[in-house]
C-alpha cells in the first residue's frame, strides 16, 4: 500500500495590489485580469484555503467547483498600519527601516509579529494535517499567500533554507511528499518536494 501524502501549495493570482508592489496582508485585492486568463490545474482530493477573497477567486479559477475547508490561519501577515503601502512610501520611516533590518523582532504598527505569524500558520497547518490523516487523504491543495507557503517551506522541504530565502512566485506551486507516519509525528521522513 502506498503511503504517501502529496500536499500542493499555490500562492494566489497576481492582484492589483500586488501589481503596485505594496504590503498586502489581511486587507484583500482584486485578481489581476492576466490572473483570471488561468487555465484549471490537475485535481485533488480536497482543497484548503485561506479565508481572503484573492485566495478563493484563484481555487475558483485552478479548481472550478470545489469548496475548499476554509482556514483562517492560512491568512498572509498581518502587516497592520502599513497594508497598501509601498516601501517608496515607507522607505522615510524609522519604525519601517527597524522592521527591514529585523522583521524578526521588530512588528508593523497594529500589524503582527514574526512569531505571532508563524505559530499561527503551524496551528493552520496542524489542522489541516488532522484532517487529512481522519480523512485518509492522499493529496490535497492549499491556496494561500506568499509569506505562508515561505514559512511551511522552511519548516518542511527536504531542503534547508531560512524562511527568506525562498522566492515564492504567482505562478508556481509546490508539492511536499510525505509519508503518512511522518504526518502522524512519527518520523521526520519526507520523500521528496517539486516545483510545479
Amino acid at each position: 500500500m502506498d503511503d504517501r501524502v502529496v500536499i500542493a501549495l499555490f500562492r494566489h493570482g497576481v492582484t492589483e495590489e500586488n501589481k503596485r508592489k505594496a504590503y498586502l496582508g489581511w486587507n484583500d485585492s482584486q485578481l489581476l485580469a492576466e490572473t483570471r486568463n488561468q487555465s484549471p490545474l490537475k485535481s485533488y482530493e480536497s482543497y484548503f484555503s485561506s479565508d481572503l477573497q484573492r485566495c478563493l477567486s484563484t481555487l475558483n479559477l485552478f479548481f472550478p467547483n470545489q469548496k475548499p475547508i476554509i482556514l483562517e490561519n492560512f491568512r498572509e501577515m498581518n502587516f497592520g498600519d502599513w497594508e497598501g503601502l509601498t516601501y517608496e512610501e515607507l522607505k522615510d520611516n524609522e519604525h519601517y527601516r527597524q522592521w527591514i533590518s529585523d522583521p524578526v523582532n521588530i512588528f508593523p504598527p497594529k500589524g503582527e509579529a514574526f512569531h505571532e505569524f508563524t505559530n499561527r500558520v503551524q496551528n493552520g497547518w496542524n489542522t489541516m494535517i488532522h484532517t487529512v490523516l481522519t480523512q485518509q487523504l492522499k493529496n490535497c491543495a492549499v491556496i494561500t499567500h506568499g509569506g505562508v507557503i515561505r514559512y511551511l517551506l522552511s519548516e518542511y522541504a527536504p531542503e534547508e533554507k531560512e524562511f527568506w530565502s525562498f522566492q515564492v512566485r504567482h505562478d508556481q506551486g509546490f508539492e511536499l511528499i510525505f509519508t503518512r507516519e511522518a504526518l502522524k509525528g512519527g518520523d521526520d521522513a519526507l520523500h521528496y518536494w517539486r516545483c510545479l
